[in-house]
């Protein structure tokens, strides 16, 4: 059925003209992104409205429009739940919209969080420690190398070559220079030294399936050992996506089982991916998960991983769309098609 969907979106030209740095708005959407979703939404029949950021959409509803579905990549920017704003508002008005709800956008937006639900619903990940003052980094029970990171952040923020700490006396220092930098806990992980996943999944609960993987190689111009913010940024000149199969390899068939398994403990909606990497005994562990992808047709890693498959990003975007509309109430979907 023809349907009107909104768009809402964080447009990363209109906070830097507002003065935010490149850093502060490293998540948010490129003008070409959004042209390319409105544009591929309408190929398949459906109308668009444009309506921008949270509060864009807040005056919106107050104001009275209204639209079958929405079409939701607003990222959000103050605050742990602000990927949770945009669906939470939609919550209120009972306006179905794609991705995840609320309680899955703000878990997931917490590494420690996140990874205490995987763990519990018995995911393979590796053992961590969430560290609120620098002082509290002397705790950490396990063994070095550490890999350290702001524990709400995305993109890469806030990670480099320095989140990898050899010794245990150097521990407090690397997480006190992050929680001065971001303000917020460093979740800090045993070191992983094997292979690196990223795992698209696309549909919800028992209909989810894992679309596929991309093996993350780091080129001699990038830097080492980490897919860092400077690496996703800068990604066509200095990282590698090979496209492995769980058919070829089967270290890449248990990363799509542990893949899957945390998309439906965690209950995330739709389409998304998931970043794993492989311990010291090759085995894949869960790092984290983005309910909210990017989705730029070239630039994000789940198109990317569409485009190793040879699936054409209206195809991607009508998957998104029509496991979405499942949401909808049925006597809407009834009046649709009348």
């Amino acid at each position: 059925m023809a349907m009107t969907i909104g768009l809402t979106y964080d447009l990363r030209s209109e906070y830097l003209a507002e003065g935010f740095s490149e850093e502060e708005t490293a998540e948010f959407d490129r003008d070409d992104t959004i042209t390319a979703i409105e544009s591929t939404i309408q190929s398949l029949g459906h109308r668009t409205e444009r309506i921008g950021h949270s509060r864009q959409l807040a005056a919106a509803l107050v104001g009275g429009r209204r639209w079958d579905l929405v079409f939701n990549i607003a990222e959000g920017m103050h605050g742990i739940g602000r990927e949770a704003q945009v669906p939470a508002l939609l919550d209120m008005y009972r306006i179905p919209y794609t991705f995840s709800d609320p309680l899955v956008m703000s878990l997931s937006l917490h590494k420690g969080m996140t990874k205490r639900v995987i763990r519990d619903a018995g995911v393979p990940t590796a053992d961590f420690s969430v560290v609120e003052t620098p002082g509290e980094a002397r705790s950490v029970g396990f063994a070095p190398p550490y890999f350290v990171k702001p524990v709400a952040e995305g993109t890469g923020k806030g990670v480099t070559p320095q989140s990898i700490v050899r010794q245990k006396s150097d521990l407090e220092a690397a997480c006190g220079r992050l929680i001065d930098t971001f303000r917020q806990p460093v979740i800090v992980e045993p070191f992983l030294p094997g292979r690196e996943f990223t795992t698209g999944i696309v549909g919800t609960g028992e209909k989810a399936r894992a679309l596929g993987t991309i093996e993350v190689h780091l080129l001699d111009t990038a830097e080492q050992g980490v897919y860092s913010y400077v690496n996703k940024e800068e990604c066509e000149s200095r990282v590698l996506y090979r496209l492995v199969r769980p058919t070829d390899d089967p270290v890449v068939a248990e990363a799509e089982s542990v893949a899957l398994a945390a998309w439906r403990a965690l209950g995330c909606r739709d389409a998304g991916r998931l970043d794993l990497r492989c311990d010291e005994k090759g085995h894949p562990l869960f790092i984290e998960v983005n309910p909210l992808a990017g989705i730029h047709p070239e630039h994000s890693d789940l198109p990317i991983i569409c485009n190793h498959l040879g699936v054409p990003y209206r195809e991607l975007i009508g998957w998104i769309i029509d496991s979405a509309a499942t949401r909808i109430p049925r006597a809407d979907r009834l009046r649709g098609d009348a």
